[in-house]
């Protein structure tokens, strides 16, 4: 793993981003009957892991690495 100023973190959470739209945009083989559900329930987990790290603020600080990311419901209006 990259370490101090070389690594970007910023960058890292774009990649993450841009996975998840990747994920989007992924057409479907073709499977039939469970393994189509499979692939499709394992899709649909990747993207929202790849978006919330794609939703992350990071920061670096000594060599620690910290994503946060809010979980929390956008506030009613």
């Amino acid at each position: 793993m990259p370490a101090g100023e070389d690594f970007d973190v910023d960058a890292m959470v774009e990649r993450f981003r841009a996975r998840a739209r990747a994920v989007r945009s992924r057409g479907l083989p073709p499977l039939e009957g469970s393994e189509r559900k499979r692939f499709i329930d394992q899709m649909q987990q990747d993207y929202m892991d790849f978006a919330m790290l794609g939703d992350a603020s990071g920061r670096l600080d000594d060599g620690i690495l910290t994503l946060t990311i809010d979980l929390r419901p956008p506030p009613q209006e």
